[in-house]
């Protein structure tokens, strides 16, 4: 399988930024750019710029258009879908795999994450909270003890985040995160499957429906801070 290669240096720097910039819709799909207009943005040269650029467009995030610089690419729904398919069938297996270790091997990790869904105060910041409850399925997956397993979820983690953020602008879907989290850590901690699976499954396809009903009107709000 081929594997990105990640740019190094400054270019590292250029690259992690404008990815963080896609992440968080400060540039959205459809918006046009140069090298000339990044290099002046991030003070470097266009050497690095194009290597950052290049690093991006593997990785599907960007597209170079012919006499007109590059753009940001339009989100594929229909790829979107397939990979929330693929992470809801990683996820219920892990699931399943933690609910039948022994009754007195609980993890640490969801030690971890118990003590911050169900103990902690909740946090109101949904960025901050988008990055917990990524954090809460990578963990999930992680602790089954399979790398593969948590290597491709992490994969999916991050080509889904550009929409999956979206979610957590709505603060209804914030206090619904910290339930439904609380409700499928102790029917796992509870070696309850069938309940820990069936919550699960309904957490991520509400979700899923979420990525569903996203236009491009929506990211452009999202960029300017409307949705609510």
């Amino acid at each position: 399988m081929q594997t990105t290669k990640k740019p190094e240096g400054v270019a590292e720097r250029i690259y992690r930024q404008l990815k963080q910039e896609i992440f968080d819709f400060q540039l959205l799909p459809g918006d046009r750019f140069s090298e000339n207009d990044i290099a002046l943005r991030m003070a470097a040269s266009r050497t690095p710029v194009r290597q950052a650029l290049y690093a991006l467009e593997q990785e599907g995030y960007v597209e170079v258009q012919p006499r007109s610089g590059w753009q940001i690419k339009a989100v594929d729904f229909d790829y979107l879908e397939s990979l929330y398919d693929l992470r809801i069938v990683l996820e219920l297996e892990a699931v399943k795999r933690l609910c039948i270790l022994p009754a007195d091997n609980h993890p640490q990790p969801l030690q971890t994450l118990k003590q911050f869904w169900l103990d902690a105060p909740q946090l109101e910041d949904g960025a901050e909270v988008a990055c917990h409850d990524e954090v809460f399925h990578m963990t999930l997956v992680e602790s089954t003890g399979n790398p593969e397993m948590a290597r491709v979820h992490r994969e999916i983690t991050e080509k889904i985040r550009i929409v999956r953020r979206l979610d957590f602008t709505k603060r209804p879907r914030v206090s619904a995160t910290y339930l439904e989290h609380g409700q499928i850590l102790l029917a796992i901690l509870n070696r309850q499957l069938q309940e820990a699976q069936t919550r699960l499954h309904d957490h991520i396809a509400a979700s899923q429906k979420e990525v569903r009903q996203i236009t491009l009107h929506m990211l452009h709000q999202a960029k300017h801070g409307v949705i609510r």
